[in-house]
């Protein structure tokens, strides 16, 4: 797909996300970034800053060039919206209904809905300000429900990307139908997101809802041989969700056979101290490291630095960093959830039930026992299944094709 250029693209563009940016959804950065590398311009908004410093430049850079909403301060977003009842109240009473009906659907967050109103009135009058014609959200809780209620007010189109799995947990909850109904569009990351989207709206317009991949820069992740080693590393979010302690207990019984066997965890998070007790129970200290958070260049080099990539997650959409490291040419261990199986097979990786641990364990040990060129193979495989499908420049050209272009 060629690219829209600049002089083709008259509309204003802004996106809107609940935290931004995070360490985890560095994804969204690329996003923009390939927007405005295609001359067209993204004015960002954010609910909340992120509570921790980015570890990675490029994402501390994006603080400054966001506006958050919730910074504004009570007061001033509370005056806000008592200007937006005297000046708009025929508006504000859609917003006000279409509010109601979120807060008080089975399973709703209830009062929530009233700050993201309120959150709703600061962002439409700040988008009228800056002549912004349509917004975009990543997720489709928080952010697209602000996005929505400002468009009821007589804000800007929206439209969204929808990734899962917990944002599909209780669509009906989230006011996902009405979120599906009022957008101009939405992007499912995976085939399996689009038909948990379609199967929750009743296969209501499905002709609004297409498969927009996420994707990467392949220029930033170089294909490079597998070492000979028997070093194992893991990139994410240290959570119960990505099962970073099962990967513990698999790797324990392996190293009778694979002395040398060196597990580096990059991230941080709520399951570091579980690890760390898992790590001691198993005496695996001088075989297991959690290194924390990392920067991109960090975490290319520690990719780059193993012999395969393992993310054992009980809940995915489609990891970033499975396409970063098949890029790479470094073969996975994962599991078949989700959207995953849309990306990961027995060519370019091994793929098992989630929470086997015996499963985990072959699938790793068969990976460390695979000779050099067998793994070069299958991550030459992978890499060609990342170029044809998450190319991040042709993926952001195809998102920006289903923008309203005026």
């Amino acid at each position: 797909m060629v690219p829209i250029c600049a002089g083709c693209f008259s509309m204003s563009l802004a996106y809107l996300m609940n935290t931004y940016p995070i360490t985890s959804t560095t994804f969204i950065r690329r996003e923009i970034h390939a927007h405005e590398a295609a001359g067209v311009p993204v004015t960002r908004f954010a609910i909340r800053d992120w509570a921790e410093v980015p570890v990675d430049p490029r994402d501390r850079d994006e603080v400054g060039k966001t506006t958050y909403i919730l910074k504004q301060g009570a007061v001033a977003l509370a005056a806000r919206t008592l200007k937006e009842v005297a000046t708009n109240p025929l508006g504000f009473l859609r917003a006000f209904k279409t509010m109601f009906h979120l807060a008080t659907r089975p399973g709703s967050t209830g009062l929530k809905n009233v700050a993201y109103l309120v959150e709703a009135v600061f962002f439409k009058q700040a988008a009228k300000a800056q002549g912004i014609h349509h917004v975009h959200a990543h997720f489709s809780m928080n952010s697209t429900a602000v996005a929505l209620l400002a468009h009821r007010m007589g804000g800007p189109s929206y439209s969204f990307t929808a990734h899962g799995p917990d944002e599909f947990d209780d669509p009906v909850g989230s006011g996902l139908p009405a979120k599906v109904a009022d957008s101009t569009f939405v992007a499912a990351i995976t085939d399996y997101a689009r038909g948990v989207i379609l199967d929750a709206t009743g296969g209501d317009h499905a002709d609004k809802v297409h498969v927009v991949r996420c994707g990467i820069d392949l220029d930033e992740f170089k294909l490079s041989p597998p070492p000979e080693n028997a070093r194992i590393v893991c990139v994410g979010r240290l959570c119960p969700a990505k099962a970073q302690a099962l990967l513990v207990e698999a790797v324990a019984p392996l190293i009778a056979d694979h002395p040398t066997l060196d597990l580096v965890f990059i991230g941080d998070g709520e399951d570091r101290a579980g690890i760390e007790a898992r790590i001691a129970e198993l005496g695996l200290h001088d075989h297991v490291t959690l290194a924390g958070w990392g920067t991109g260049e960090e975490v290319r080099a520690a990719i780059k630095g193993a012999r395969v990539f393992a993310l054992p997650s009980f809940a995915e959409g489609l990891p970033i960093v499975l396409m970063e490291s098949l890029a790479m040419g470094r073969p996975v261990v994962t599991t078949q959830i989700t959207g995953i199986p849309e990306l990961v097979d027995a060519d370019c990786g091994w793929i098992v039930p989630p929470g086997d641990v015996p499963a985990l364990r072959d699938a790793v040990a068969q990976a460390l026992s695979a000779d050099t060129a067998t793994l070069a193979a299958m991550g030459k495989e992978g890499r060609a299944r990342v170029i044809a499908a998450h190319d991040q420049a042709q993926n952001a050209a195809q998102l920006r094709a289903l923008f309203p272009k005026d």
